[in-house]
């Protein structure tokens, strides 16, 4: 933990073991994803952002559904290490799938050929940005989770399921509910390797 309890950033952590029994209402998680997605910065004020926020049976069925797909792809003898880390994930409140959409990239592109190449990669930092504001969000909320990444596999049944838009990208999913262990000590590199100041 942080010394300053208030410091959100440094609250935010990957936190793996959760259980459904959140301190918040339903509401009240909209309301915190709501007020990321709202607030994220984007290039050109884009908002290429799209969520799809999983709960309950959605939830639990998208994590039975990723689990078929890697046991179709990984060899038999990792099928009950990905049984354990699966259920782990399947436990939490809900689910968080990030996407952007790459209609609203093209349309950029059109509209300003002269940053045509940049308009991809601004869109991925965005939809960085609006994981960690989620993130942090809940942090602050004493909501704990992590962030995923079972792209291609489940893109072979998200779209079907939720009836989404193929321009929609999968990026990420994140899990997240109860915290019922902190995560472990974070070891940090020395920041003068990281950090440099110059007047």
């Amino acid at each position: 933990m942080p010394e300053n309890h208030n410091d959100f950033i440094g609250l935010r952590r990957s936190i793996y073991h959760l259980d459904s029994q959140i301190n918040l209402s339903k509401a009240e998680i909209e309301s915190l994803i709501t007020h990321a997605l709202k607030e994220a910065p984007s290039a050109f004020n884009s908002q290429s952002g799209r969520l799809v926020v999983l709960l309950q049976n959605a939830h639990k069925r998208f994590w039975t559904k990723t689990l078929h797909e890697l046991k179709a792809v990984a060899p038999q003898n990792t099928h009950a290490s990905l049984e354990e880390k699966i259920s782990s994930f399947a436990k939490a409140y809900g689910t968080i799938l990030f996407f952007e959409d790459e209609s609203v990239v093209t349309e950029l592109q059109t509209t300003y050929p002269l940053y045509k190449d940049k308009f991809p990669d601004w869109s991925q930092q965005a939809n960085g940005m609006l994981q960690f504001a989620i993130w942090s969000l809940f942090a602050q909320n004493q909501i704990g989770a992590s962030l995923q990444h079972y792209s291609p596999l489940v893109e072979n049944f998200i779209y079907k399921d939720y009836d989404l838009p193929t321009t929609w990208k999968l990026y990420a999913q994140m899990p997240f509910g109860r915290i019922t262990a902190p995560a472990d000590a974070k070891e940090y590199t020395p920041i003068e390797t990281r950090l440099l100041i110059k007047e």
